[in-house]
């Protein structure tokens, strides 16, 4: 007996009301908890770093990548997660990426290497590929346009909390029970989350797909964005004078001009052009590439900045960012709403702008002053502007194409936000350096110290930015480690300032290209 197919965005209701209100309840907590795992795991494992470098022997690059093979994998397989999910079935996908993601889970905590660790990293971001875009799919096709908005809503909402939860709770786990307690929380989870999927979820897909998937387009979109981004990070961990680097960054964009010229000839697209022919799908996904980047690379400088500058241990940075999610998980449901209302253009506009000012506001603390009087406000606006925008620009992903694409379209719109985090996060080591050095060098010229220590930091500007002075610098090295640091200080508020006008550029996209008022239904 084969199972229910269903093609419709908005099913008739089985049974009552009630009834019915309860099974999209439980549709919600099983999206969320899947997604939540990828959400989770893409932070929690940064606080573990350290017991994992000592307990297997891991140098710097272990566990760089130990970090960032699970980010490629997942920014490079997110579109053939969401396309596979539209061919062959929503809940089908979902399911598969819930048992990969649960066994990968236990051998990232059985490693008994980094390389083991590094591979089970890799494929546990397979399996986060499927449950990302088509947690969101299974969510759109199971509310009606008049009520996705809440309920997309409420999903960002804990997803965000997921989030920026993670440095928290991983911290708690680490110091509690060792840094494999990371992994082991999730196979319950996700046994919680089949189980759910399994009584909630009846099956839905796209019934147009015919034919074979188009394996080169997915092969193509995998290399290149794989690539792609593997390029990024190695521009953001290293000065991008590599050869391998530059070579991988060229091929993948190649494979990327390849891939565009596939999907425009081929019959069974992996991702069909014509989506962005659409001026709001088009507008949400550049919206999406300029906050996200804001967003990510806030996400990744503010914690430096609190320890390095501010003097913040690891806990209490990662508990610094706790208002951000505190306020999405209150009103980002009441942010969902707002497109129901308004359409997505008002909400989208206030909501990059107030994002700005809050980034804006994260510019100004100085040293030696409480928490809740200078960075609290900033977090706190930061929060409020993207429980504002998050959920319309989500829905309005959503809505802008036909329900049988939003498999593909919700991967899209993913991989932008990923692409767009590893873009910022590569780009603001490198402005933050320049800043520095630029700011650094009249403050030096004031400073009485060795000549051979001048000569080293004029060689190497750079060096100071770890705030320790030069061999030999005697009795100059005070002066030369409170100037680098007010130095780096005034280097942070501009990087943080360039994130805050990126944030504006998104809410410009917004105004120009969004529609108004609700734009159009279908």
């Amino acid at each position: 007996m084969t199972e229910p197919v269903t093609t419709d965005p908005s099913p008739p209701p089985i049974g009552s009301g009630r009834s019915e209100r309860m099974r999209r309840g439980l549709i919600l907590a099983t999206t969320v908890l899947g997604s939540s795992l990828a959400f989770i795991d893409g932070s929690v494992v940064n606080v573990a770093l350290a017991d994992m470098q000592r307990d297997l022997a891991a140098t710097v690059g272990d566990l760089q990548w130990i970090a960032n093979s699970y980010m490629l994998s997942l920014a490079a397989l997110l579109l053939l997660g969401g396309a596979f999910g539209d061919r062959i079935g929503r809940r089908r996908v979902f399911l598969w990426g819930l048992v990969i993601f649960a066994a990968t889970s236990i051998a990232c905590a059985l490693a008994e290497n980094a390389l083991v660790l590094i591979v089970a990293r890799a494929f546990q971001g397979v399996g986060a590929a499927l449950l990302v875009p088509n947690s969101l799919a299974i969510l759109s096709a199971s509310y009606p346009r008049e009520k996705r908005g809440r309920a997309i809503g409420a999903w960002s909402a804990f997803a965000a909390v997921t989030s920026a939860g993670g440095p928290v709770l991983g911290g708690w786990l680490v110091d509690t029970f060792g840094w494999a307690s990371v992994f082991w929380i999730n196979p319950p989870i996700a046994l919680v989350a089949i189980v759910l999927a399994l009584v909630s979820i009846e099956e839905n897909r796209n019934p147009q797909v015919r034919g074979e998937p188009d394996w080169l387009g997915g092969l193509l979109a995998m290399v290149g964005l794989g690539l792609v981004s593997y390029a990024l990070i190695q521009a953001g961990e290293a000065t991008f004078d590599s050869r391998i680097g530059l070579g991988a960054g060229l091929l993948g964009l190649l494979a990327l001009v390849l891939f565009v010229r596939v999907e425009a000839r081929s019959g069974a697209a992996l991702m069909p052009l014509h989506l962005f022919a659409d001026r709001e799908f088009a507008a949400a996904n550049l919206l999406t590439l300029l906050l996200y980047g804001a967003l990510g690379a806030a996400v990744f400088l503010f914690p430096f900045g609190l320890i390095r500058l501010y003097g913040y241990s690891a806990t209490e940075s990662g508990a610094a960012f706790l208002p951000f999610a505190l306020m999405l998980f209150l009103l980002a449901r009441w942010g969902g709403a707002l497109i129901d209302r308004y359409g997505a253009r008002l909400p989208l506009v206030a909501g990059t702008l107030i994002t700005a000012l809050g980034l804006g506001l994260l510019a100004i603390p100085t040293t030696g002053t409480p928490y809740w009087s200078t960075f609290l406000p900033g977090v706190l606006v930061l929060g409020i502007g993207m429980a504002v925008c998050i959920p319309p620009l989500t829905t309005g992903v959503m809505n802008a194409v036909d329900d049988r694409h939003a498999g593909i379209a919700s991967a899209v719109n993913n991989a932008a936000s990923r692409v767009a985090f590893l873009i910022a996060v590569a780009a603001v080591g490198p402005l933050l350096l320049i800043a520095f050095n630029w700011l650094q060098a009249p403050l030096m010229a004031e400073i009485e110290m060795p000549a051979a220590v001048r000569e080293a930091i004029r060689r190497d500007p750079g060096s100071l930015a770890a705030l320790t002075a030069p061999a030999g610098a005697g009795e100059a090295s005070a002066q030369i480690v409170a100037a680098a640091r007010h130095a780096l200080i005034d280097a942070f508020r501009i990087a943080i300032v360039a994130l805050a006008l990126l944030a504006t550029a998104s809410g410009v996209v917004a105004a120009v290209m969004y529609p108004k008022g609700r734009g159009k239904k279908r």
